[in-house]
């Protein structure tokens, strides 16, 4: 297995063979709160008003995701795990739109991956447990940093430590912890002016291998369908 490591929205572009694209903050840990709240699904766009499309015809019952990190203007919740932790969401169909994640998703399934999946650290175990099951020939890991414009800590790190797993070795969480916490992304959840970042949605994000499933993105009817996969 070939594991490699890109970055942003170009490497998503690039990406190819089995992928895992990686947001961290707060993108994809906030759709393993949303499963976790018993959603059905969760659709996968990149701009806001297909979400809202989405859910006006029909195909969707709620909109979460981000402008700037505040949700957007018609949207049901924000891209906070930790506002979605209460949310009940049992048996409901998601659409989600993000400046790095979901947009991530987008490109990536562009260039004909095999699969194709989302990645936090919350679910890193997992995700690198259900990848490495099918045995493929390349991985494809998609940090996407900060709007997928510039490289993160956080993720960055999680594509290390996902890698490090995928060829049998056994990272440290708790340094990866310690790295993330330090790194310039993380400042803003303990900054007052910037209250759309939540302190919690940080303390949650760090709940390293915390979800027992992957979420693997599939294309179905033209959307991006994604779903928990149990480890």
């Amino acid at each position: 297995m070939k594991v490699v490591i890109e970055s942003l929205i170009e490497g998503a572009r690039r990406a190819h063979g089995t992928v895992v694209v990686i947001d961290v903050l707060r993108a994809f840990t906030t759709a393993s709160v949303v499963f976790q709240r018993g959603a059905d699904r969760i659709v996968m766009v990149a701009e806001v008003e297909e979400a809202l499309t989405l859910r006006d015809r029909g195909a969707a019952d709620i909109c979460i995701g981000e402008v700037d990190g505040r949700k957007p203007d018609g949207f049901d919740y924000g891209n906070s795990p930790h506002e979605l932790a209460a949310a009940d969401l049992s048996g409901k169909v998601i659409a989600q739109s993000t400046r790095a994640g979901t947009t991530g998703v987008v490109a990536a399934a562009a260039t004909g991956v095999q699969r194709l999946f989302a990645g936090a650290l919350v679910n890193a175990v997992a995700t690198a447990t259900v990848v490495a099951t099918s045995r493929p020939e390349r991985v494809t890991l998609v940090a996407m940093g900060a709007w997928g414009a510039t490289r993160s800590d956080e993720d960055e790190q999680c594509a290390l430590y996902i890698k490090n797993l995928l060829q049998g070795r056994r990272p440290n969480p708790v340094a990866v912890q310690g790295l993330v916490a330090a790194g310039e992304e993380s400042e803003k959840y303990h900054n007052p002016t910037q209250d759309q970042y939540h302190p919690e949605d940080l303390e949650m994000a760090l709940r390293i291998d915390s979800v027992d499933f992957a979420i693997e993105i599939e294309r179905r009817d033209g959307l991006l369908v994604a779903r928990p996969v149990e480890s």
